[in-house]
């Protein structure tokens, strides 16, 4: 089992930049892939950006390229990924979810909700304009 928490959504004007933090724990051995996605009232969830466990293949939603940014941190016994979003849009605000995949080895990626082993619980962004 593997626990998602996330953390650091709010209210900002557009423009402004906010970073998601999401820290994984409990089934911390393995080599997983972590993703954010997003679900705005009304619409499906889509991805917004992936990273594999190496750090080395990373895939960004076309909406957010070049202004959203995905990291991630392998700690020991936790590992952390975040989500540095700037120039921040109405259009932006949605739900946030983090996800994991354990079985994408060392170069995986997630692309789409099917591979998506672990949700975390969500955190609500809401850009004024």
């Amino acid at each position: 089992q593997v626990q998602l928490v996330e953390s650091g959504g709010g209210l900002v004007q557009a423009g402004a930049s906010l970073r998601l933090s999401c820290a994984a724990s409990g089934q911390t051995f393995g080599r997983y892939a972590m993703a954010w996605f997003r679900q705005a009232p009304g619409k499906e969830r889509e991805l917004v950006a992936t990273m594999s466990w190496t750090g080395t293949n990373t895939y960004y939603g076309d909406s957010v390229k070049g202004r959203f940014f995905i990291s991630r941190d392998n700690a020991k016994n936790t590992v952390t990924v975040y989500l540095q979003m700037n120039s921040l849009k109405s259009e932006d605000t949605a739900v946030y979810y983090c996800a994991a995949n354990l079985g994408a080895g060392n170069w995986g990626v997630i692309k789409s909700e099917s591979q998506v082993d672990y949700w975390g619980q969500g955190t609500q962004v809401t850009v004024s304009s």
